[in-house]
């Protein structure tokens, strides 16, 4: 059997068109057409005025902090349960993260970040702004958490990296931050070769972003630099990839939970086995479909659950490791955790991959199945 992997990239078809058009217009260095359409396009499916493609969703980030002022000095709450390219960024400022525990929904708790922030405030830091990321296509409670960020006075950037399709009351995800952020890298809902893309309303953030993208050049015929710049454009061939993957997004999101319903028929039986639910306030685009595995419920814990997987050639994954556990991070602030750490130790990510078939499904499903009561 051909290998069941977590989340692959899949095609729309009409990447080769646009990346060959790319090519015989000569513009396959940084910048051109192709880049302009994606952000333009882009733009538009989100709802923000304006869009910075940018060579990933990291590059993104840390352009998200720099036009915000973030820097030396300056503190930065961050979602504990996240990948760590969203407390990196911070790092990369010469700022500090601390970091906030999640509640139920497996995204920042907003009354525990009013807390954290105060805390922080009590003990003498600069807090300058919060991350606040989408984890695994589930959108925070942001009208909680812009509450919390005004009173305090500190900006909010949205990591919607894993969220591209999802929704926040009725609107796309990315619309909710000062600044937000995507990510379309290989394992994504959408993928362009590790693009990333910063959005906005507010226009003089993201020229500036732009800018600092593009090192940082001055307006003049000569080179001149007046501040520190970096190479974070995207080129117009994957910028070419992009656009073509955006013309199905919709399919991909109906696909992703098309997969999730799916797998709640296969596997919702199984005593131990719970499934990351929708919020009331949103629907999630289903990007990875997430399990918790009750270990004395279940029979067997997650580890015994992917290792079988594995052995039969499936990929699956534990959820993220939160970030105040990371030993990078060690001695870092943190507040709560325990949300964080047990879902750590309980999940597991299933392959949903938006390529799978039923067939595929059944034999993932199978294979969870048969590991009950080992």
């Amino acid at each position: 059997m051909t290998r069941i992997f977590l989340s692959p990239p899949h095609l729309s078809g009409r990447e080769l068109e646009l990346v060959t058009d790319a090519i015989e217009s000569n513009y396959i260095v940084p910048l051109g057409p192709h880049v302009d359409g994606f952000e333009r396009e882009l733009a538009t499916i989100v709802g923000v005025d304006h869009a910075l493609a940018l060579s990933s969703g990291t590059a993104a980030l840390h352009l998200a902090l720099l036009v915000l002022g973030i820097g030396a000095g300056d503190e930065v709450a961050c979602s504990t349960m996240t990948f760590a390219a969203s407390a990196n960024a911070i790092v990369y400022t010469g700022a500090h993260p601390f970091f906030v525990d999640c509640d139920g929904t497996w995204t920042m708790d907003p009354g525990l970040l009013d807390r954290a922030i105060t805390a922080r405030r009590d003990a003498g830091a600069t807090v300058g702004a919060v991350i606040a990321v989408d984890l695994y296509g589930q959108c925070c409670d942001y009208a909680a958490i812009r509450e919390v960020c005004d009173r305090h006075g500190v900006w909010l950037i949205q990591d919607a990296a894993e969220a591209l399709g999802s929704t926040y009351r009725g609107a796309p995800a990315g619309a909710q931050g000062d600044l937000a952020v995507f990510s379309f890298n290989g394992n994504k809902i959408l993928v362009s070769g590790g693009a990333g893309v910063l959005v906005s309303s507010q226009r003089e953030w993201v020229e500036h972003a732009r800018k600092l993208s593009t090192q940082a050049r001055d307006p003049a015929p000569h080179y001149q630099h007046s501040e520190i710049g970096f190479n974070y454009r995207l080129s117009n061939l994957l910028a070419a990839v992009g656009r073509a993957q955006l013309e199905v997004l919709a399919d991909r999101v109906a696909a992703k939970r098309r997969i999730n319903a799916r797998y709640r028929e296969l596997l919702g039986d199984l005593p131990g086995i719970a499934f990351l639910e929708d919020t009331p306030y949103g629907e999630s685009n289903r990007w990875l479909t997430c399990v918790v595995v009750d270990p004395v419920a279940f029979g067997a814990d997650r580890e015994q659950i992917r290792l079988a997987l594995e052995a039969e050639d499936i990929e699956s994954r534990p959820v993220w490791k939160p970030m105040h556990l990371q030993p990078v991070f060690a001695g870092v602030p943190a507040y709560g955790g325990e949300v964080s750490e047990r879902l750590f130790d309980l999940g597991l990510c299933l392959p949903s991959g938006t390529a799978l078939t039923d067939d595929d499904l059944a034999r993932v499903a199978e294979v969870v199945r048969s590991t009950a009561g080992r």
